[in-house]
């Protein structure tokens, strides 16, 4: 079995994933700027743990210097060129994260990816973090494609463009492919009850990627509890 196995077990959310409205109305330029803004933060709060989950892997008894130091690599790369994207975006808006709380969606997946990265064999940890990466990488290179299709005479916010080129180029496609490569080599060397859960956890965090864009679609929230008499 190998990474592609995970892949092709979750071709059918995969097909409607690609196709959310949300990414859809993106490249459409329909899609409303505060909804993207909720989006941007939520997603700079995943990233922050998604980046923790990298380097709590390249920490495991046994993990070579080698793919410690690649995991270590990812990790920067999140904070680095995914996060700075944020960020730019936060300036331009004049907004910020600080105080900001994962809403459900959002903290239902990292809880789920940090607890099977702490509790979990290495190579389900790896498994369980894939999606991020892929996941990102094929609905950015569908956008790219429907931009493309669309034209110039489209036109929608820059910062709609800027994630796209992002997560469609071809530098954060040779980072998805290192990745891969590396749940492969993991593939290799586990048993058969092993690889089970490896793709468990990845075709859950397919799910929970696509719950992530519903949640921004409708900018979802936390109850509001009142107490009575107020």
């Amino acid at each position: 079995m190998s990474a592609q196995a995970f892949w092709d077990k979750t071709a059918d959310l995969i097909a409607v994933t690609e196709k959310h409205p949300f990414l859809v109305a993106m490249v459409d330029g329909t899609l409303d700027i505060e909804s993207f803004r909720y989006y941007v933060v939520q997603d700079a709060l995943y990233l922050a743990d998604f980046a923790d989950c990298l380097r709590r892997l390249a920490k495991n008894e046994g993990v070579s210097a080698q793919d410690s130091e690649r995991l270590n690599s990812f990790a920067k790369g999140a904070e680095e060129a995914e996060l700075s994207l944020h960020r730019s975006f936060f300036v331009e808006w004049k907004i910020s994260a600080d105080g900001a709380e994962q809403m459900p969606n959002c903290l239902l997946y990292t809880s789920y990816m940090k607890r099977i990265v702490a509790t979990k064999c290495h190579a389900e940890g790896l498994a369980v973090l894939l999606p991020c990466f892929w996941v990102y990488m094929h609905v950015g290179q569908c956008m790219l494609k429907l931009r493309e299709e669309l034209g110039s005479s489209v036109k929608r916010p820059g910062s709609y463009d800027a994630w796209i080129d992002m997560y469609g180029g071809e530098d954060f496609e040779k980072e998805v492919k290192d990745y891969i490569a590396m749940v492969d080599t993991a593939c290799k060397g586990a048993d058969e009850t092993t690889l089970k859960e490896m793709e468990k956890h990845f075709v859950m965090s397919c799910k929970l990627e696509h719950m992530f864009w519903d949640q921004a679609q409708t900018r979802m929230e936390w109850p509001k509890i009142v107490a009575e008499g107020k």
